[in-house]
């Protein structure tokens, strides 16, 4: 057990090993950052302000990693960030958070669509007010400012009246005027872009309707630079282009061969600096910290592009190498200590059985204690608010109870003992409650997963279980066919109907195809993808790559077939007259 043990710990430290990504930051800073100072528990959709102290904080880490920073808003808590600024030797690019705006007579509206409309109204004159007033008042600070800030490609009002609001803060300050959107919607509305003084413009690769790998994605950004330059410089010659947002998730959910991760983002923070450097691009990094309120809008992976966590420690250094997971040591420790206590605690069952047998055994103990601690550690950190961490401790309490279940289910095969009734009764229920879970959330991820991260984690236990009892058997009666892969008789419970086990087959199977179908359809269907590769039979074979070839998806499908062939298995098997447990 302790050579397995070290094994482990020598496995995680070989997939954790510093690994290179490029040249360092210039002076380790970079020239400017996002910067929204909320933290965990904090929304600024629920008008949560953060405290002065708390952004002087964070302004003060932050010297040290940029020499500037952009903002979003100038309200709810925001007036103190010029003056802060100022003080830690910061300047800044300002923003006006512009909401939902319509030219219409209010007298047509509905009253709830009325108030809704006058309400955003208010909203977005206070925010031009309290711009044009933080401009004026702080001009050594704030260089240049921002007039709204993807309000195009949300919906939220025709270019016209985002036109009169870039018009209303030029006449009434000196400081460059823009305003922010993804590259292609400024390329569809040239009429915004004839007004500001600069363009600003957001090229995130992974969220492009064709996602890249890291590496691509940095030769991506020059590309797209050029081009939106070329088109710009052909009708306003000479103005500015600032890349306002460019960035990559550092937890989340894979888009075809965009993979977020920790390694990932510095290798291309890092490249996109070398990048900007050469061709002398104006960049903005996104973004300073994790902001945790993103995931209520897009998923795991929004609330995760921060160069430092929300606790605010550094995801990732900008200079020297880089560790994926920096935290091994604690998972191996205690997946370690949780075997321990396992071999302890059913040290009298496990003499029983034979040194081969024991052998297997402790492994499979090994591999459930190593997915249950990472399991804990991933849905603690991928929870936001109550409710996810209500779910999250339901997750985990489920999965340790089946995990000792399992333990004994495993032992009773290994030693030919019959199982409880109990015990075999508890692994179908438990045994079934994952597979609706596995049934809920794949239905949801090939309905629209765009924003939902795939839920390896939280039926690994399950899962694994299956796995260990399929290997068990097979160590006992060498399995010849899948009809000895009969779930009845891998949870020692046969006395149930056979049915509704093929339907729960078939089921998942048929879940397995809806998901490649769905994920494949997304792509297939996006604006700029389709415009990029219109020939549909082209366009459909890249769809279908990005796909199949999303590792995390893969995985998915991968436990969806592993839990589908034992229960498609037992339908196949005659119902039996007798009550009979194994």
């Amino acid at each position: 057990m302790l050579i397995n043990i070290a094994a482990a710990g020598l496995l995680n430290w070989l997939s954790n090993k510093p690994i290179d990504v490029g040249n360092d930051a210039p002076d380790g800073k970079l020239s400017s950052l996002s910067f929204a100072p909320f933290r965990d528990g904090e929304d600024p959709l629920q008008k949560h302000k953060p405290s002065p102290q708390n952004i002087a904080e964070d302004l003060q880490l932050l010297a040290d990693k940029t020499h500037s920073i952009r903002t979003y808003s100038s309200v709810d808590g925001m007036e103190v960030i010029p003056a802060l600024a100022r003080q830690y030797g910061l300047t800044l690019t300002q923003g006006a958070w512009l909401n939902y705006d319509e030219d219409v007579d209010p007298a047509t509206l509905s009253d709830s669509k009325r108030k809704e409309l006058l309400k955003a109204k208010q909203s977005n004159a206070l925010e031009i007010a309290a711009l044009i007033e933080s401009a004026n008042a702080n001009p050594d600070v704030v260089k240049r400012v921002i007039v709204g800030n993807e309000v195009l490609l949300r919906g939220d009002m025709p270019s016209e009246l985002l036109v009169k609001y870039i018009r209303q803060v030029k006449q009434a300050i000196k400081q460059p005027v823009s305003y922010a959107d993804v590259w292609s919607f400024y390329l569809k509305h040239p009429e915004v872009a004839k007004e500001v003084d600069y363009i600003t413009i957001h090229i995130l690769p992974y969220w492009e309707d064709e996602p890249l790998e890291v590496n691509a994605a940095i030769d991506h950004i020059e590309k797209i630079y050029r081009q939106v330059y070329d088109q710009v410089n052909a009708m306003y010659p000479g103005k500015p282009i600032l890349i306002g947002e460019s960035g990559w998730p550092s937890h989340g959910r894979q888009r075809g061969w965009a993979i977020p991760g920790v390694v990932n983002e510095a290798r291309f923070v890092r490249g996109l600096i070398q990048v900007a450097d050469k061709n002398g691009f104006d960049l903005n990094i996104v973004e300073a910290f994790n902001q945790p309120w993103k995931s209520a809008l897009e998923g795991v992976v929004g609330a995760n592009w921060g160069l430092f966590s929300a606790d605010r420690k550094p995801v990732f250094p900008l200079t020297g190498p880089v560790i994926e997971n920096s935290g091994w040591h604690a998972v191996w420790m205690a997946a370690s200590l949780l075997l321990l206590a396992l071999a302890v605690y059913f040290y009298k069952s496990v003499n029983t059985i034979t040194l081969k047998r024991m052998i297997f055994w402790i492994f499979v103990m090994q591999i459930l204690s190593y997915l249950w601690v990472s399991q804990i550690v991933e849905l603690w950190q991928t929870s936001f608010n109550s409710g996810e961490k209500f779910y999250a401790l339901t997750v985990i309490i489920f999965s340790a109870v089946l995990l000792l279940l399992l333990l004994r289910r495993l032992l009773d095969v290994l030693s030919l003992r019959a199982t409880k009734t109990w015990v075999s009764m508890a692994l179908r229920y438990l045994f079934g409650l994952a597979v609706f879970l596995m049934i809920y959330k794949t239905s949801a991820l090939a309905i629209n997963g765009r924003y939902l991260s795939f839920p390896n984690f939280e039926t690994s236990i399950a899962i694994a279980g299956i796995f260990a009892l399929a290997l068990a058997h097979w160590f006992i009666d060498s399995l010849r066919s899948l009809n000895d892969l009969d779930f009845n008789k891998l949870v020692g419970n046969t006395c149930i109907d056979r049915r509704l086990d093929k339907r729960i087959g078939i089921a998942l199977m048929l879940l397995c195809l809806s998901l490649i179908a769905g994920e494949t359809y997304a792509f297939v269907v996006s604006r700029d993808f389709s415009h990029d590769h219109p020939d549909f039979f082209r366009r459909l074979w890249l769809s279908l790559r990005y796909t199949l070839e999303n590792c995390q998806l893969d995985l998915w499908l991968a436990g969806l077939l592993a839990m589908a062939v034992p229960f498609w298995s037992s339908g196949r098997q005659p119902d039996l007259a007798v009550c009979e447990v194994k």
